[in-house]
């Protein structure tokens, strides 16, 4: 039998929460190749992040300024930086309906970035390591964080507490969760929505009221 080299790792994962698999990695990959089901004991280590990258557009953004890709850009995981960022959705252009949302990702295979305006005209998102789909289960990795930039700017990282990152269905989209209440809740219409403090992420809630009406919502996706 062939024996793997000493950087490869197989790892199996199963747990309730999410559908069995195997994935083998290298084990200098930093904390974003972790599964979603770490086991309780898991410690959420920080990754390891270049502040020296620019977050670059390569289509107009009608929430996000120079000031907020500057915030954002220190934040992102390595593996998206150099990488030009394309809408993907806006409701301003597909209209507001989260359907064509799933839709407009069905044969993306990158990282996402959620950005909403609320009525109280405050922005606020998640950065997410899957493209939003349907799903039965959980999905997601530790890579996954919120954002808030009004009054200052906030990024809630993974807690390691659990790791209920993403779950969409056709009637919403869920981020975070635990404890009775989602850290960020969109209906069907992308017109309601939610956001409360959760142990996934030790967030506060984003939004200026913990009920909000979106005013505007994009999402993007690296364009390798």
């Amino acid at each position: 039998m062939k024996l793997l080299p000493e950087n490869i790792k197989v790892l199996y994962f199963a747990s309730h929460c999410v559908e069995p698999y195997v994935e083998i990695i290298s084990v200098k990959d930093p904390k974003r190749r972790l599964s979603l089901c770490s086991s309780e004991d898991s410690e959420a280590e920080e990754p390891e992040y270049q502040d020296d990258a620019l977050l670059v557009l390569s289509d107009h953004s009608q929430l996000l300024d120079d000031h907020h890709l500057e915030q954002l850009a220190a934040q992102m995981p390595p593996r998206t930086q150099g990488y030009p960022w394309q809408l993907v959705y806006s409701t301003a252009i597909h209209g507001s309906n989260l359907k064509t949302l799933y839709r407009n990702m069905a044969d993306l295979d990158s990282p996402v970035l959620l950005v909403i305006k609320d009525m109280h005209k405050k922005v606020f998102g998640a950065f997410s390591s899957h493209p939003f789909r349907v799903s039965k289960y959980c999905y997601g990795t530790g890579e996954t964080f919120l954002f808030s930039f009004s009054p200052d700017f906030q990024a809630y990282r993974w807690s390691g507490e659990n790791s209920y990152f993403v779950s969409g269905s056709l009637d919403s989209l869920q981020i975070g969760g635990g404890g009775g209440g989602f850290a960020l809740w969109l209906d069907s219409d992308l017109y309601r929505g939610a956001s409360f403090s959760c142990p996934t992420f030790h967030n506060a809630p984003l939004s200026t009221q913990e009920d909000f009406i979106v005013q505007d919502l994009e999402v993007w996706t690296v364009q390798k």
